[in-house]
């Protein structure tokens, strides 16, 4: 059973140690009331990779990142059908506790949202606080190895105590990274994470994701095809078909997807063709 996390021992594992971050969706589909998103999607999330999903707006791409961490059940009158595996274990399990697995598969926006109220330790403290995670100095070192991890420390460790919304938006962004680290995830989630910024605030986080996928399993929804192009090991292409529901059209390693797809819909996407 999916268990709590505790910072101070070995993180729990379903079945190995090399299964940690280890994803795999079965044939999921998901509705919102009578409208199905998505038809039964079939795929293997590599562990510390980024996979991009990519396709035209309305294809499903952010429902499916939604029903990786059971965020997707939240929306009225939302179900889920098929299976996620973390590790070897179906996160729609009927024993398993939503809140548990949101603690393991992190969430990161595409606009930065950080707590407007709370300082910019208070942000990154505030889930470990919430499930009393951490307290004291342990508090204060897993805050600082985020922001650390986040590429933020050294930008902010003079003005910890200051509002998070002091933060240029870039930084907002990274700020919401560091927070959803300082759980220790899994694997990481993150929805079009740079479409509200800048070029060099892009770049920062084009980086900090190269440097994070040492460890972490991460899924990254873009628009942006030159972006899948330049961080993601393997990229999944989704399309509507013409009741608007989304389906997986091809995965592979990006290279390949991006100058031989195998289908195509593939083909006629990457290169411009439509969406």
């Amino acid at each position: 059973m999916i268990q709590a996390l505790d910072h101070r021992a070995a993180r729990h594992s379903i079945t190995t140690a090399d299964a940690r971050g280890w994803m795999r969706l079965e044939r999921l589909s998901a509705w919102y009331g009578r409208h199905q998103a998505l038809r039964e999607i079939t795929l293997e999330l590599a562990p510390r990779q980024i996979t991009a999903i990519i396709g035209p707006s309305g294809c499903g791409k952010s429902t499916l990142i939604r029903c990786l961490n059971r965020l997707h059940e939240l929306a009225p009158g939302a179900r889920v059908t098929g299976s996620v595996l973390l590790g070897g274990e179906d996160i729609y399990g009927p024993a398993v506790d939503p809140v548990l697995v949101r603690r393991r598969v992190g969430m990161v926006f595409q606009r930065p949202n950080p707590f407007p109220t709370l300082s910019i330790f208070d942000n990154v403290a505030a889930g470990l606080r919430l499930n009393g995670l951490a307290r004291g100095s342990e508090l204060e070192q897993i805050v600082r190895h985020s922001l650390q991890q986040a590429a933020l420390w050294d930008e902010v460790k003079d003005r910890l105590r200051q509002r998070a919304t002091a933060l240029s938006g870039g930084q907002q962004q990274r700020l919401c990274i560091a927070r959803a680290l300082a759980l220790q995830p899994e694997v990481l989630l993150l929805d079009e994470p740079t479409g509200a910024l800048d070029p060099g605030a892009t770049l920062k986080i084009e980086t900090l994701l190269q440097e994070l996928k040492a460890h972490t399993t991460i899924v990254l929804v873009t628009h942006n095809l030159q972006q899948a192009a330049r961080v993601a090991d393997t990229t999944a292409f989704l399309l509507a078909d013409d009741q608007r529901v989304g389906m997986l059209i091809e995965h592979g390693p990006t290279r390949e997807l991006f100058t031989a797809p195998r289908d195509p819909r593939t083909r006629a996407y990457v290169s411009g063709r439509f969406g």
